[in-house]
């Protein structure tokens, strides 16, 4: 409901601004070039990206094809993570796009749009991702707990942004409904996750023996 509420309010700022558009001229500001065929969209995300303290990916998922090969993918994660993880500030502009960006401990998310995206848009996705994690994560945010839990991670993911649209900012039902996913879970799959779970756990107290 919040991201509805918001993709709403930021929807009819841009109309209105796109209403005030030929009144405005852009000789006498050129920096303040705007493309005449820019129009709201509701493809907001272009892409979700986690990595860690080394730059490396845990986690990318891209929703157009800004980036279609993994070598340009990796060489702008790369990109992104050198210009950004020793910097204080939260948004950056990146290869003609917008990115919002936080860490915690050893990891680095972003949230990428386009460079014309309203920040706030983007930003709503990265805390309602944070959010939703640290409550799954019970507030361990780190890479050992995320990789111990990364179906959970792509269960957030698409709970918050389904092909680019936005569709949830409310980290509460992100979470609740993660928790219900994992329900329909068949038999056989819980037998087989709990399964696994214990056998790590076995070797683990051998291990500390």
């Amino acid at each position: 409901m919040e991201a509805l509420i918001l993709f709403s309010v930021c929807f009819l700022v841009e109309v209105c601004f796109s209403l005030l558009l030929p009144c405005i001229h852009f000789d006498l500001y050129p920096r303040c070039q705007i493309p005449a065929t820019l129009e709201p969209s509701l493809y907001t995300v272009k892409a979700i990206l986690i990595l860690d303290n080394d730059g490396d990916r845990l986690f990318a998922k891209y929703y157009d094809d800004t980036y279609p090969s993994v070598k340009e993918q990796k060489a702008f994660e790369k990109n992104i993570f050198n210009k950004t993880h020793r910097t204080d500030s939260e948004i950056a502009l990146l290869e003609g796009l917008t990115v919002v960006y936080k860490s915690s401990i050893d990891l680095y998310f972003y949230v990428i749009g386009s460079s014309y995206e309203n920040e706030l848009m983007l930003m709503a996705v990265l805390n309602c991702l944070f959010d939703s994690l640290s409550q799954m994560l019970r507030k361990n945010v780190e890479k050992r707990a995320l990789l111990e839990n990364m179906e959970g991670l792509f269960l957030a993911v698409d709970e918050i942004v389904d092909g680019g649209v936005i569709l949830e900012s409310d980290p509460q039902q992100v979470v609740h409904r993660v928790a219900l996913r994992g329900e329909d879970v068949p038999l056989t799959e819980q037998t087989v996750s709990q399964v696994l779970q214990s056998a790590k756990e076995q070797i683990k107290w051998s291990l500390l023996r």
